[in-house]
């Protein structure tokens, strides 16, 4: 086996959270109230380390997480949440030919790790949801994973603890100390949306448990969204398509530049037995990350066996592409169109909310990498990570009780507030004392910067994505 004990001795960091006080002022309350934080890996290797960023990406539960969402002074009301998950730990998409598939159990058993106290009562919960209604075609997915060796792309325990953690943090913090819904919350007061597959429909009913404990059925109600970039009605757009295009050229001619990586997909596809070109196809990278995230030995056959260094070589090109992505532009606008439906949806409960809407207060969208990614890269948050399994992006709306006409926005990415690191307000805070966002910034921010940052002469989504060409 990988012995994953000791590569979490040596690569695994436990994050500090550094509080950097803001001074004081008559309208910003107490400097200990308004503290704003950058996540420091206290140990994080100095140069790129592919073991390091792989345990960070499979996210293995562990201790309870240090978390900054519902952090505000005492005058700041909190109104509406808006959550998107990334789906919790999954079995792999792709099979390495030749090989034996990872043999990973996909049951829910409470005495096996990873553990939750909650797990057991999960699955009794499921079962009494045989007959909930959500939009179709989600009424035809299983509530939860259940076969005994798991199917292509099916939620692990793994997966469904990661976010019975996450529901259960948003509890404590969004119900039990913000009181964001009352006790006789009604279904309207939730929106919940989610793609087709049984790993997003399951981690968004495990994140909803942690935090709506024993929830009544009836009021629970899934949207189905066709598009991984939840754009609903609005996702004809040849100018993304475009820039996805290019974006993918891009991927494919870095790839090419890369000796040792098409030197690992030959030794690879030499010890399976197939051509290096069908290796690369099944994205081996995918199935070993499984192995790596489930401590399971990697694949061999009579040749020999797929090994770490090959691994390593994989995931830093990996590392070094997502680099190289955020450095060209061509990702950056397919992020801007692919992004502003979401983000246009958002922004108008967030109006709506502000206005005195009582509806909609806690929306969580069950999603993917795909869809995160680019509207992290929209938001420019370029020192994101890729999102890992059961990644959350956090839109917090607060109402300012001195001052009751002005709302602002915090934005939080795996419990780390990066609302100072967005391009609408990365300048914000150097000129004010206020310790978020002003809700009208993100507002123009998607109504009209966006178009601006793509080519400066769009002002709304349709033009923008029937210009000229990226």
């Amino acid at each position: 086996a990988l012995n994953r004990r000791h590569i979490f001795s040596t690569h695994c960091a436990f994050f500090a959270v550094h509080l950097i006080p803001v001074s004081t002022t008559k309208n910003g309350g107490s400097s200990k109230s308004r503290k704003r934080i950058m996540p420091d890996p206290v140990t994080e290797p100095p140069t790129v380390d592919p073991v390091y960023e792989a345990l960070l990406y499979c996210n293995i539960p562990s201790v309870a997480e240090h978390s900054m969402e519902g952090h505000a002074p005492h005058h700041y009301k909190l109104v509406s949440v808006h959550v998107f998950i990334r789906h919790g730990d999954r079995y792999p998409l792709y099979a390495i030919p030749k090989t034996k598939r990872p043999e990973i159990d996909c049951t829910l058993v409470a005495s096996r790790k990873p553990y939750h106290p909650k797990l057991e009562a999960f699955v009794g919960h499921m079962l009494k949801g045989s007959g909930a209604s959500f939009e179709s075609p989600l009424g035809s997915l299983p509530l939860y994973p259940n076969h005994p060796l798991c199917e292509m792309g099916e939620l692990t325990q793994t997966g469904v603890v990661q976010h019975l953690q996450n529901g259960q943090l948003l509890r404590d913090i969004y119900l039990r100390k913000h009181k964001l819904l009352p006790n006789n919350w009604s279904s309207d007061q939730l929106y919940l949306e989610t793609t087709g597959k049984s790993r997003t429909l399951q981690s968004g009913l495990a994140l909803l448990y942690g935090f709506l404990p024993e929830f009544d059925w009836k009021k629970v109600y899934f949207k189905h969204q066709p598009s991984a970039l939840f754009c609903s009605g609005s996702c004809y757009c040849p100018l993304r398509n475009q820039y996805l295009e290019k974006e993918q050229r891009r991927q494919y001619l870095l790839r090419l530049k890369n000796s040792d990586l098409e030197r690992t997909y030959g030794e690879m596809a030499k010890i399976v037995d197939i051509p290096t070109k069908q290796l690369r196809a099944a994205n081996p990278i995918d199935s070993m990350l499984c192995h790596f995230c489930h401590n399971v030995s990697f694949p061999c056959s009579r040749s020999g066996c797929l090994g770490m260094e090959h691994f390593k070589v994989i995931k830093t090109h990996q590392i070094e592409d997502e680099r190289e992505r955020h450095e060209k532009l061509l990702y950056f606008g397919y992020s801007l169109l692919g992004a502003h439906p979401i983000l246009n949806q958002t922004v108008n409960r967030m109006q709506r909310a502000a206005l005195g809407w009582r509806d909609e207060l806690f929306t969580l969208y069950s999603a993917h990498d795909v869809t995160l990614s680019p509207i992290l890269s929209a938001l420019g948050l370029l020192e994101a990570r890729f999102p890992r399994f059961a990644a959350r992006l956090v839109f917090e709306l607060w109402q300012d009780r001195q001052k009751p006409s002005e709302h602002s926005v915090r934005i939080l990415y795996n419990g780390a507030d990066v609302t100072f690191h967005t391009s609408f307000c990365h300048d914000f805070h150097k000129h004010s004392p206020k310790p978020m966002c002003p809700l009208e910034n993100l507002v123009r921010f998607v109504k009209r910067d966006m178009f601006v940052a793509l080519d400066g002469s769009s002002t709304n989504y349709y033009d923008a994505c029937h210009g000229e060409g990226a």
